[in-house]
């Protein structure tokens, strides 16, 4: 996906609002999840978002988006996002983030979501660091389940 930084996208500083790439991120993200469930997906959770360098007005932005881990209703998707010089073409990495999506049915209850083959070493390196960071996810869950109501 490839966006435009505008000045409606910009903060007074003349960088990308950080809200805003969360929206562009997220969309990418569903886009990717959905392509690979072919039904509808909502986002659970964002986790990881990192920001390497600041996006300035004017700049591109590239968001690619992969399907890194398959679970059984869910799926964990990573965005890769680059800031591009539209007058020398050169890319930076700028930011990351890992989002789970849930597969849904025509009645919104959970479905189960087809099984994800990583083929490529850089695949299999994906799925890997995704069952670690799943597993970061349930035991900060279950961490935050104990805690004592305000």
């Amino acid at each position: 996906m490839t966006q435009l930084v505008q000045p409606p996208d910009a903060n007074y500083l003349d960088t990308l609002f950080g809200g805003r790439l969360v929206e562009w991120i997220d969309n990418c993200a569903a886009i990717s999840a959905q392509r690979h469930a072919r039904c509808k997906v909502v986002t659970a959770s964002i986790d990881d978002l990192h920001f390497a360098v600041p996006i300035r007005l004017g700049d591109i932005v590239v968001l690619k988006a992969s399907v890194n881990y398959v679970h059984r209703t869910s799926m964990e998707v990573g965005v890769r996002v680059e800031r591009e010089c539209p007058r020398t073409g050169e890319t930076t990495h700028a930011a990351r983030a890992y989002l789970t999506f849930v597969a849904l049915d025509e009645q919104n209850r959970p479905l189960t979501v087809p099984a994800l083959t990583p083929e490529t070493p850089g695949e299999r390196r994906r799925a890997a660091n995704a069952v670690t960071r799943r597993e970061f996810r349930l035991m900060r869950r279950a961490a935050l389940a104990t805690e004592p109501p305000e």
